[in-house]
């Protein structure tokens, strides 16, 4: 999760797993996402193949891969009416793909390759364009608990059906499964064509948790926006009653890592399948929607 960014670039050669803590986004010096015009004087002034990341030197490469797609600039993200993408999704296994069987116990971690500037870069995490649910729960329903360590835990994260149906293709493509919406916990809103994902969160003490960011303001040019940290999302999610108008429906780009459970089942539709199980790490938000409607209790009971 937001544990470390593995990354590794293929012209530079640069391995760099765990060089760089997804605790940076909770450095209270760098609660505040630079503009592409402060980038470019840093990278003048560095003077070697290593830049400054959340105050971090890291290689040139993975600098340009987090800074400048997936968390900074919210490049090449899925969304509805979004260009493709240009990443492939990987497992770390050619023995998972389905034709030589299921010969792994247990979710594999997903990487995700970028093609940046003709340089192809991996990283551990993909961002989707999504609806962040941090709306009050019923936490008991006649009775019986339901939405057990919501907003702790896990949140909603909703998508558009077309959103879910593109990733659901690159799986497909990068790693030769078929995705199940049953075994991924998919809740269908077929009214809003939408599908709701279930994302965890870290939340133990020595884990960093999810942060999330904020829009600040506008560039004045309209060329690009400023997003500030104000926190965790499970800060945002409690804190009720210092901030009440966070308690809401966010529209945001959310930056997930992703695992794959193969599966022995199989359907004459759609064959062989696995499930997804995804990991919020951040989220950058821009503002609030009424025009989601949010799952009150579990679905499922």
């Amino acid at each position: 999760g937001e544990a470390s960014a593995r990354v590794c670039c293929s012209k530079t050669t640069v391995v760099a797993s765990g060089s760089i803590s997804m605790n940076d986004y909770i450095i209270p010096s760098h609660n505040r996402i630079p503009l592409p015009q402060e980038e470019d004087e840093e990278e003048r002034s560095s003077g070697s193949s290593y830049l400054k990341w959340r105050g971090n030197w890291v290689p040139e490469g993975e600098a340009k891969a987090l800074r400048r797609h997936v968390f900074d600039h919210l490049q090449d993200h899925f969304g509805h009416q979004r260009p493709d993408p240009m990443v492939r999704f990987n497992s770390s296994s050619s023995i998972l793909h389905p034709r030589n069987g299921n010969a792994h116990d247990g979710d594999l971690d997903l990487n995700f390759t970028y093609n940046i500037d003709g340089q192809d870069c991996n990283l551990a995490y993909i961002g989707i364009d999504v609806c962040i649910d941090l709306t009050p729960k019923l936490v008991h329903k006649h009775g019986q608990p339901t939405m057990k360590g919501y907003g702790k835990t896990w949140v909603y994260a909703y998508m558009p059906e077309p959103t879910w149906d593109k990733i659901k293709s690159y799986v497909k493509v990068g790693t030769g499964w078929n995705v199940s919406d049953e075994g991924t916990g998919i809740v269908h809103d077929p009214n809003r064509n939408l599908v709701a994902i279930e994302a965890k969160m870290h939340h133990q003490s020595e884990q960093p948790k999810p942060s999330f960011w904020a829009i600040s303001d506008k560039v004045a040019s309209g060329s690009g926006l400023s997003f500030s940290r104000i926190g965790s999302v499970q800060e945002v999610y409690e804190a009720d009653e210092q901030q009440p108008s966070q308690q809401h429906m966010h529209r945001s780009v959310g930056m997930f890592a992703v695992s794959l459970d193969p599966s022995t089942k199989s359907t004459p539709v759609t064959g062989v399948e696995a499930s997804l199980s995804f990991t919020l790490v951040s989220i950058r938000t821009w503002g609030t929607t009424d025009h989601v409607a949010p799952i009150v209790h579990s679905p499922r009971k």
